[in-house]
């Protein structure tokens, strides 16, 4: 079928002619391989249709296949499935496709089901399910959870899961696969059910899968995990292995360069001896200027206590900002949120504090201009966040860059030059994430049950599981089931019952328990914040609120509260006008260095050994000049193939800094390993503290570590082994297992209303992983927590990597008198834990004092 001359072709160029449009190359491309019953990922640059590219493909499909009463025809049942990994995204993508089927007229529902839609609307689309259904990966899980669930996907002819870099690399995108895979499944059991007689050719459609991503640095591998369900399809033109052999999917790339335009604040006077976190809040006034040039600006922050200060210090420097300046963040209460996101839309807000929580493509049209506060730790984040402005084909993305510290300065000129050559981070799919699968299985039980074998086919056509061993499923079966070897004993656990093979719940109130804890977002404990004399201001942590007494003050959506007492599961303040005021911690809020920003720093230092060259390209470097200055009389600036290692003796004892370039995660193992190696060559004590760039060792004795034992120490023989033994893998194991118990349904949060504190959660877990341990230690969950606290905590295989770059390099030992700039910061980060801020300050500024004369 050629594109052009079908009737649905027409129809949609009409409409787009009438918007003074035309469809891009990419597109149309896109269209027809839709047309032609195959499956791809489309990349595209933000703002140049990536929605459309898909979406419109289906709206041809149908119209061509209902050329004579597209415009009259109802009910057609679910058409396009699209999965979407915020709630914020469903809203802004419903709005474009109603505009489309208004304006050509056909009778399409778009329906949007997530956690905010109300049971109304649920049992609307139960009767009658929309066109189009917009859906988070959790609400489609909820939806498999239904009876007669294979009913509402009889229709289905397209999937096409958007943002999937984001879902990527996550166990939300292990949800995923599991719910292709089980539609790609049931549409494959219709057919050999329906059409198996020989004189009847097989002419029943297959179930399109599409992606839509972002440029990330494994696009191939991205789409072949999305499509490795297509092995299922016998008869599907374009399948894909579940190991990931492609079979002729196309990745359909639009060839279009988005202009992006990067400008760093350079602060007047650089700082010698740098610290993180106060530099930027005193840079504020330099972006008053940016705010009042530009219609409409996001101010991206990138942790939710910090965007509370910076909402704050905006108020006080410039008052007239009131009314036209907006917080933004996931804890803020949700018909506020939506309120700032309309606002947004409209171009009546001038600028918006926010967070990752509009990272992603709402479309924000009226957004002009961007400024990335500190660290975007990646660069591809860095771009995504540029993509915010210039949201049309053809505009320049503009980002402003503003340092928390002078050596964020180096880190403006890594993104520019590796935005410049594309060096864009990967996502690394995630391999046998047991819990998830538990809890598939007890999802599929819940509605109409399952058996194993057709199930296990389709779980091995993921990518995730396409290396599940019978013995591995058996034992998942086996818990489901008794318990497994551990937890035979207690009914709770033998949730699924057998009844003539059928793997089945049968117990409603087991049902009503796991319906209401799928998905795989485990997060602390988060309490209600409402005024005492009503009115819900938003979320906070348990963590943080617990440690306040009646009378704090702290921040929260911009407001100063007094704290007053928890009822429940609710904060209760009141409104408070005191001039000083606590910003609240949440969990999670240090994101690592990416391996790519760690090697584009790297080479950027290269350059500052080369300063005459670095001169003529980067103004950051330029700015910086005083600073390597003082760096290379006290020490030494390493080039790209060195590692610099810092011997210094203070008041506080005998200090070891070593400036590998590789994110904290990374630092924070190798702190706890070289702290194990040398301890095997002299008793010794250590404390130690990290930051992005490097870490430190602080002992009360000489640290032996010289030219003789370095490159030893630095060795990757015997890692894994090491890392066992240099941190207490155990327990960190025991506290990822919490979450890995949550997410596999060991673990029950409480009913709506109930007050579980997260330490009541973490004792739970902490029972049933003793329980493992000691009566089933080739449990499946108890190795995945391991696995996890290895890969993703410890961040084991790319230390792996440092260590075998630092084997090739030349190790530079030297011993300073005194602090350095590099390792100034390294040291006022070990100072935060025991001081306030004030303090902390004060302190900072009577070192610099000294350091100075």
């Amino acid at each position: 079928m050629i594109l052009k001359r079908t009737c649905g072709y027409k129809i949609v160029q009409k409409w787009l002619a009438a918007k003074d449009r035309k469809p891009f190359l990419f597109q149309e491309q896109a269209w027809q391989e839709i047309l032609h019953g195959k499956s791809g990922l489309v990349n595209a640059p933000t703002g140049y249709g990536k929605t459309y590219s898909i979406f419109l493909g289906a709206v041809i499909q149908f119209i061509n296949a209902h050329p004579k009463n597209y415009l009259t025809k109802k009910s057609s049942g679910l058409q396009l499935l699209w999965i979407t990994p915020l709630r914020a995204l469903g809203k802004d993508i419903g709005r474009a496709m109603e505009e489309v089927i208004s304006s050509i007229g056909m009778q399409w529902n778009i329906g949007i089901r997530n956690g905010d839609t109300s049971m109304s609307e649920r049992q609307k689309q139960k009767k009658n399910m929309p066109e189009v259904l917009i859906i988070t990966p959790e609400s489609l899980h909820l939806l498999l959870a239904q009876k007669d669930y294979p009913l509402n996907f009889k229709q289905l002819k397209i999937i096409a899961v958007d943002e999937w870099h984001e879902l990527l690399g996550s166990k939300r995108g292990v949800q995923v696969e599991l719910a292709v895979s089980r539609l790609i499944g049931l549409r494959n059991k219709e057919i050999n059910r329906e059409f198996i007689k020989p004189e009847k050719p097989n002419t029943f459609s297959m179930v399109s899968v599409w992606g839509i991503s972002a440029t990330i640095g494994n696009l191939e591998e991205a789409k072949n995990v999305l499509l490795s369900p297509l092995s299922l399809s016998s008869n599907h033109t374009n399948r894909v292995d579940n190991h990931g052999k492609d079979f002729k999917t196309p990745i359909i790339t639009a060839a279009y360069k988005k202009k992006i335009e990067i400008v760093s604040i350079i602060p007047d006077e650089i700082e010698k001896y740098p610290w993180a976190g106060h530099l930027g809040i005193k840079l504020a006034d330099k972006i008053l200027p940016v705010i009042y040039s530009n219609n409409s600006t996001l101010i991206f922050i990138n942790t939710r206590g910090m965007s509370e200060r910076w909402y704050q210090e905006l108020l006080t420097i410039a008052p007239d900002l009131a009314g036209n300046i907006a917080l933004h963040h996931g804890s803020i209460e949700r018909q506020l949120r939506l309120w700032v996101e309309d606002a947004l839309h409209a171009g009546t807000l001038a600028a918006v504090v926010c967070t990752s929580s509009l990272d992603l493509g709402v479309d924000f049209r009226p957004v002009e201009t961007v400024i990335q506060v500190g660290s975007p730790k990646g660069v591809a984040r860095f771009l995504q966040r540029a993509g915010r402005s210039g949201h049309q084909p053809g505009a320049t993305s503009r980002i402003w860059f503003l340092p928390t510290h002078s050596l964020k300065l180096l880190e403006a000129a890594a993104l520019k030059e590796a935005i410049a050559i594309s060096l864009i981070e990967s996502r690394q799919p995630f391999l046998l994430c047991f819990d998830v699968l538990l809890q598939y299985l007890c999802t599929l039980a819940v509605s109409d049950g399952f058996y194993p074998d057709e199930i296990f086919e389709e779980i091995r056509a993921t990518h995730c599981y396409a290396d599940i061993k019978r013995e591995e499923w058996q034992q998942v079966l086996q818990f489901i089931t008794a318990g497994g070897v551990a937890l035979q004993q207690y009914d709770d656990f033998k949730k699924v019952e057998i009844i003539d093979g059928l793997y089945k719940i049968t117990g409603r109130r087991m049902a009503m328990r796991h319906r209401m804890h799928i998905g795989t977002i485990v997060s602390a404990s988060m309490l209600k914040v409402k005024f005492i004399s009503g009115g819900y201001i938003g979320v906070i942590e348990e963590y943080f609120i617990s440690k306040l007494k009646a009378g704090d003050v702290f921040t929260l959506a911009g407001r100063k509260l007094e704290f007053l007492m928890i009822k429940e599961m609710t904060v209760l303040v009141k409104k408070s006008n005191a001039s000083k005021s606590i910003v609240p911690s949440w969990d999670g809020g240090r994101m690592p260095l990416s391996a790519n920003l760690g090697q584009m720093l790297r080479k950027k230092l290269d350059e500052v050994a080369d300063l005459e060259t670095a001169l003529k390209q980067d103004k950051e470097l330029i700015a910086l000049k005083p600073l390597f200055d003082l760096q290379k009389k006290l020490s030494k600036v390493p080039k790209a193939s060195e590692l610099l290692i810092e011997h210094i003796e203070t008041k506080d004892g005998f200090h070891l800094f070593v400036y590998p370039f590789e994110g904290r995660l990374v630092h924070e193992a190798m702190a706890a390993l070289l702290t194990f190696r040398i301890g095997r060559i002299t008793p010794i004590t250590f404390s130690f503290a990290m930051n992005d760039y490097g870490f430190e060792l602080l002992s009360d004795q000489p640290i032996p570590l010289d030219d003789a034992n370095v490159y030893e120490l630095f060795s990757e023989e015997n890692l894994f082994d090491d890392i066992q033994k240099s941190v207490n893998a155990s327990e960190m194991a025991r506290r990822k297992f919490r979450d890995i118990a949550v997410v596999g349904g060991l673990i029950f949060q409480g009913m709506p209303g109930e007050y579980v504190k997260q330490k009541h959660l973490q004792s739970s877990a902490s029972l049933l992983f003793n329980v493992f341990s000691e009566y089933e230690p080739g449990n499946l969950l108890l190795r995945q927590a391991y696995n996890e606290v290895m890969e993703q905590q410890m961040d084991e295989p790319r230390l792996r990597n440092m260590l075998q770059r630092v084997q090739k390099s030349t190790i530079i030992i030297t011993f300073p008198g005194r602090l350095t700039p590099f390792c100034f910061p390294i040291k006022v980060d070990s100072m935060r834990e025991n001081m306030t801020s004030e303090k902390l300050e004060d302190r900072v500024r009577k070192m610099q004092e000294q350091l100075g004369k």
